[in-house]
C-alpha cells in the first residue's frame, strides 16, 4: 500500500487549469532555448525527436523555449519563428511529435529585446543603452503597441498548428522582463515609471492573445520573482504583477528568476540543492488563486513532491534534470531514480554550462546521448560553431539585420 501511495503521490495527480484543460500530472518541462531550429525559423527532425522523447517520458506539459514572433529580435539563430510567413505544416509535424502520450506541447512566445542576438538583429529595449556587453536602441511607442498583435498572431497560429497552449515570456531579462524592470525601463511615457505602467505591455499582450485564441486555449506567463540585480525588478514589484495576473485571463504563472544580461549570474548556473524561488512562490500563493508553476533548482523527486504537497505550487518545472534523464517522470512514477546524476564543472566560463546542456539536447534529438558526460570545452566549441553556421543561414534567409 505504501508503494502505491508513493506512486500516486502529489506529482501524479491531475490538475485542471482555469480554461478547463486537465493536465495528466504535475511535472512540466520548462522552456529552454534548444537552438535546434534550422536557421530559417523552422523545426528540424532532431527537434521533433527531442520533444517526442520528452513526451514518451511522461510529462504533463512540455514548453518549447524562445519561439519568436518575428525574425528581427531573436535570442539565437536556432530559435523557431512562427508568423504568417512560416510554413505551418512543418510546425504541425512538431506539434504531433511533441504531443504524443497525452503530453501538452506549448510554445513560449519570445522577444529578446535588448538581448537580441546582435549578428542577426538591431537590439531594441524599453530604453537605449550603450554599456559594455549591452547596446540597444529604444523601442518606439508605435512599435510597443504593435507587439500585442504580434503575440496574438503567433498564439493563433500555434493553436491552428495543433500546439496545446502558449506561454508569454516575461522573465530572464528578455523584452517583457526589461519593461518590468526599473533598471532597464527608464521611460517617461505610459510604459515607464510606476509598476502599473511597466506591466502595461504584458497585460496588453495577454488580452490580445486571449482574444485571438478563445477561452479554452491555455495561456501561461513566465515571470521573474526578481531579476536579482541591484535596482532591478524585485519581489515587491513581482507580487504586484502576480496580483494583476490574478485578475487576468491566464491559466498558469510560471515563477523563475534571474537574467541573462552580460555579467549577471543566471539562475540555472547557481549552486545549491534546493528549489531557488520557493519562498517567493509561497508569497505569491497568498495573492493569487491561479495555478503556480515553479522553475529552478529541482533536482530530486522529494523536493518536487514536497513543494507540490505543501500547496505552495501546483506544477514543478524541470529543465536540466530532463536533459540528463528525458524519462524522469516515468522513472519517478515507477519509484526509480529519485535524483539524476548532475555533472560538476569547475571554472566554467560564462555561458559554458548552458552550452554543454544545449549540445546534450542535440544528442538526445539524435538518440546519441550516453551516460558519460561529454567534454565541456568541446561542447563550447561545438555550440559556437553551430551558432556561426545558423547565423549564416539566418542572414541569407531573413536578410540579416
Amino acid at each position: 500500500m505504501e508503494s502505491l501511495m508513493q506512486t500516486r503521490g502529489p506529482l501524479f495527480e491531475p490538475l485542471e487549469l482555469p480554461c478547463g484543460l486537465k493536465l495528466n500530472n504535475r511535472i512540466a518541462k520548462s522552456a529552454m532555448s534548444d537552438s535546434l531550429g534550422d536557421g530559417t525559423g523552422h523545426p528540424t527532425a532532431a527537434q521533433m525527436r527531442l520533444y517526442q522523447r520528452w513526451a514518451e517520458g511522461g510529462l504533463a506539459v512540455s514548453i518549447i523555449g524562445e519561439v519568436q514572433l518575428t525574425s528581427g529580435y531573436a535570442e539565437n539563430p536556432g530559435n523557431l519563428v512562427l508568423n504568417e510567413a512560416s510554413d505551418l505544416e512543418r510546425f504541425r509535424k512538431l506539434a504531433r511529435y511533441g504531443s504524443e502520450n497525452g503530453t501538452r506541447l506549448w510554445l513560449q512566445l519570445g522577444h529578446a529585446g535588448a538581448l537580441a542576438y546582435a549578428p542577426t538583429s538591431n537590439p531594441k529595449g524599453p530604453t537605449a543603452f550603450n554599456l559594455q556587453g549591452l547596446r540597444c536602441a529604444e523601442i518606439t511607442s508605435e512599435e510597443i503597441r504593435q507587439l500585442s498583435s504580434q503575440f496574438a498572431t503567433t498564439a493563433r497560429l500555434a493553436q491552428k498548428a495543433g500546439f496545446g497552449g502558449v506561454q508569454i515570456h516575461a522573465a530572464h531579462g528578455f523584452l517583457l522582463s526589461q519593461f518590468l524592470s526599473p533598471l532597464f525601463n527608464k521611460r517617461t511615457d505610459g510604459d515607464g515609471g510606476a509598476i502599473a505602467n511597466r506591466m502595461r505591455l504584458l497585460l496588453e499582450a495577454i488580452d490580445a492573445t486571449r482574444a485571438a485564441v478563445g477561452p479554452t486555449f491555455p495561456i501561461a506567463v513566465k515571470l521573474n520573482s526578481s531579476d536579482e540585480l541591484e535596482g532591478g525588478f524585485d519581489e515587491e514589484d513581482a507580487l504586484k504583477v502576480v496580483e494583476a495576473l490574478d485578475r487576468s485571463s491566464i491559466d498558469l504563472i510560471d515563477i523563475s528568476g534571474g537574467t541573462y544580461f552580460p555579467g549577471a549570474k543566471s539562475a540555472s548556473d547557481r549552486s545549491g540543492r534546493g528549489p531557488y524561488f520557493l519562498e517567493f512562490a509561497k508569497r505569491a500563493r497568498a495573492v493569487t488563486t491561479k495555478p503556480l508553476m515553479l522553475t529552478g533548482g529541482f533536482k530530486t523527486r522529494a523536493q518536487a513532491e514536497d513543494a507540490v504537497a505543501s500547496g505552495a505550487i501546483d506544477i514543478v518545472g524541470l529543465a536540466r534534470a530532463l536533459v540528463l534523464e528525458p524519462s524522469l517522470p516515468n522513472l519517478w512514477k515507477e519509484n526509480q531514480k529519485p535524483e539524476p546524476t548532475f555533472p560538476r564543472f569547475s571554472d566554467a566560463p560564462e555561458g559554458g554550462i548552458t552550452a554543454w546542456y544545449t549540445m546534450r539536447l542535440a544528442e538526445i534529438g539524435a538518440d546519441k546521448e550516453t551516460p558519460a558526460f561529454g567534454d565541456l570545452e568541446q561542447s563550447i566549441q561545438d555550440y559556437a560553431a553551430r551558432d556561426e553556421y545558423q547565423t549564416k543561414v539566418w542572414s541569407a534567409h531573413f536578410g540579416g539585420r
